[in-house]
């Protein structure tokens, strides 16, 4: 425990990147005129956003519409950086890699059944060999059922790739991301560890980054937090308690259905107008808005909105 309390680190500039929302219509089609205005939110509060992730529906989009959010993220966004989401449904990780190359992306490698089992690290050299710089990412099965937690010797290993500049955890384990960043410091100081760990956002004071879903609910209020953190200013605990109630609500059980909380969340707050989560999205009560109403509220009190 006191290694761990050795570990804050106030005044330490925060890497924010975050998993953006897809929305979609009525119609079961993607809303992309309300996506590309909260792209742009996203990134005007400073945060890196990320498309194609399991927040954008990545896994259950068709090639095709995931080649058409990685053009319109380019266009929406110049020459922005964006972290985008590489897959092998319905296509190969090299075409999915390719496509985003072709954007100017970042590829975060999303897993497969291909990485549930057996040895990973021949899988991402191979895959990222034509990557300037690339992501790798570990999932909970609470997320999907072909996740998966390496053992930290692979975790080491993947760290050896030298293109391979960081890499999620979601395995929303306090311990686990702990054993990771000690391993960080010791074996490659440069590697960053984004967080997804959703319930416990404060992983960002121990020397985490962040790559999460819970920021597309309010990325100015992350930003916002952020900001605090780096210049030492104490609102920073308040406005991470007010975030962090809201991820406690939102990624409820069943987890999955925190796409659709993300949706209420942003019709609440009046960011976007009627925004629903893909067809195939588990669902949230039909007066989730309602219960996060309150949350949104305490949130803008932290903020000072």
């Amino acid at each position: 425990m006191r290694a761990w309390l050795d570990r804050i680190r106030p005044g330490r500039k925060i890497d924010a990147n975050s998993a953006v929302l897809l929305p979609f219509r009525p119609d079961g089609k993607p809303d992309y005129s309300s996506f590309e205005v909260h792209l742009r939110r996203t990134v005007q509060a400073g945060i890196t956003p990320a498309v194609n992730m399991d927040t954008g529906f990545g896994p259950q989009l068709t090639p095709a519409q995931r080649v058409e959010v990685l053009q319109l993220t380019r266009k929406a966004l110049g020459t922005a950086e964006f972290i985008a989401g590489a897959c092998s449904f319905g296509e190969t990780y090299e075409q999915s890699v390719r496509s985003i190359l072709d954007q100017g992306g970042v590829p975060i490698l999303f897993q497969s059944d291909a990485f549930a089992s057996g040895d990973p690290i021949a899988l991402y050299k191979k895959i990222t060999a034509p990557c300037p710089k690339a992501l790798a990412f570990e999932l909970g099965t609470m997320f999907a059922p072909f996740g998966r937690i390496y053992d930290l010797d692979t975790y080491r290993r993947l760290m050896d790739i030298p293109n391979i500049v960081g890499a999620k955890h979601s395995s929303l384990s306090r311990a686990l991301e702990m054993d990771r960043l000690a391993l960080r410091d010791q074996h490659r100081p440069d590697f960053k560890v984004y967080t997804g760990n959703d319930l416990a956002i404060d992983m960002v004071m121990y020397g985490s980054d962040y790559l999460l879903g819970i920021s597309t609910f309010d990325p100015d209020a992350f930003a916002l937090r952020d900001r605090w953190w780096a210049e030492s200013d104490p609102r920073f605990f308040e406005l991470n308690d007010a975030l962090q109630a809201l991820g406690a609500v939102a990624f409820r059980d069943p987890v999955p259905a925190y796409k659709d909380s993300a949706a209420a969340y942003l019709k609440v707050t009046g960011r976007m107008k009627d925004p629903l989560p893909h067809p195939s999205c588990a669902r949230r009560p039909a007066n989730e808005g309602e219960l996060l109403a309150p949350l949104a509220r305490q949130i803008a009190i932290a903020a000072k909105r």
